[in-house]
């Protein structure tokens, strides 16, 4: 389902005469600032650092090199290698640049803010064709750097708020709000959550959020919490999963953040003879396929991990059926799979 075309970007790209006239001092000396090069004073050092970063001026590191001014790179950005999400987003950024004539590059920011403004200074630096940068939560200045690039850019996995310029993804309020209403319809009355602490992971947040005000509109809460730091793992999902059954033994479902953990904790109910999902229901989130190959399939959302990369690089390469390379934005439609572990109707 497509939004409202969201407006485009004005694509001049910053100079260093923008970031001389923001600082007050010379083009010659700005320069020298930001190549590190000269005698420069500290304040005056400064006051251009501080401008272009305000500004969200990067430089141009193939300047004079290239004619056009650009390089046949697309920058994509995501949060994690480890996490199995990402690889399939890649997957179809690829499929659709494969005939382009455009490569992606690849930088992970460990969901760091502060990581994510470094990886984008660095890529920016190159002057790549497009970004593809997954969330839409961005500090100003990494806003302020994306804002001024001159580039397509397309945001992706969240459409739950505002665009620097196009977005491709999943609202992940609706997401929450649908898996809390299939486990209502099913029966389950005492549910507990199971996932990160997310500081950064907005995307996990905002299906939370979903969930829980589904769940009060049903007079119901999360009867309990067990949260975590660090990357999703079986492990990981085992140990919170005893953690949470132990302290509360009444809990009748358990909603994981992700499949893994999920995984996990199917995994660790089974282990203890637990009835699933005649006693304890489960489900996680993404629709993993490592995890299908478990005793029984874990309940859980495909994302439309592959079909937003397509978009995306679709947007990003100028093959949309319109051309648009700017100002779109696409909200496609997660799929609650039930699997075996919440009891049919």
């Amino acid at each position: 389902m497509a939004k409202d075309p969201a407006p485009a970007l004005q694509r001049r790209t910053l100079t260093l005469r923008d970031v001389s006239d923001a600082s007050g001092v010379s083009e010659m000396t700005v320069s020298r600032v930001l190549r590190n090069r000269g005698d420069v004073s500290g304040p005056t050092r400064e006051r251009v650092l501080a401008a272009a970063r305000a500004l969200g001026y990067v430089p141009n590191r193939i300047a004079g090199a290239l004619a056009s001014q650009r390089v046949n790179l697309v920058a994509v950005i995501i949060p994690s290698l480890s996490n199995m999400v990402f690889p399939e987003v890649l997957t179809g950024v690829s499929e659709v640049l494969e005939d382009t004539g455009l490569q992606p590059v690849v930088g992970v920011t460990n969901y760091s803010p502060e990581r994510e403004e470094k990886v984008l200074y660095e890529m920016l630096s190159w002057r790549p064709s497009g970004i593809i940068i997954a969330g839409l939560e961005r500090s100003p200045a990494a806003r302020a750097m994306l804002e001024n690039a001159g580039i397509p850019i397309v945001e992706i996995m969240d459409v739950d708020g505002t665009p620097v310029d196009s977005a491709v993804g999943i609202s992940h309020r609706r997401a929450g709000r649908k898996m809390a209403e299939a486990i209502v319809q099913a029966g389950y009355r005492r549910i507990g959550f199971l996932g990160t602490m997310m500081p950064h992971d907005h995307r996990a947040r905002k299906r939370l959020e979903g969930f829980e005000a589904a769940l009060a509109a049903q007079g119901l809460q999360v009867e309990d919490r067990e949260f975590y730091s660090g990357g999703s793992a079986l492990l990981k999902g085992r140990e919170m999963t005893e953690a949470i059954m132990t302290r509360s033994p009444d809990l009748d479902f358990l909603y994981h953040s992700n499949d893994m953990i999920g995984a996990g904790g199917l995994l660790w109910c089974l282990n203890h003879g637990i009835d699933v999902p005649g006693k304890v229901g489960l489900a996680g989130f993404n629709g993993v396929e490592l995890v299908q190959g478990l005793p029984c399939r874990l309940a859980t959302m495909d994302a439309c991990r592959l079909e937003i990369g397509r978009r995306a690089a679709e947007i990003v390469a100028g093959k949309r059926p319109d051309g648009a390379t700017s100002g779109v934005v696409i909200e496609l439609e997660p799929k609650l799979e039930p699997g075996d572990t919440i009891r049919r109707i």
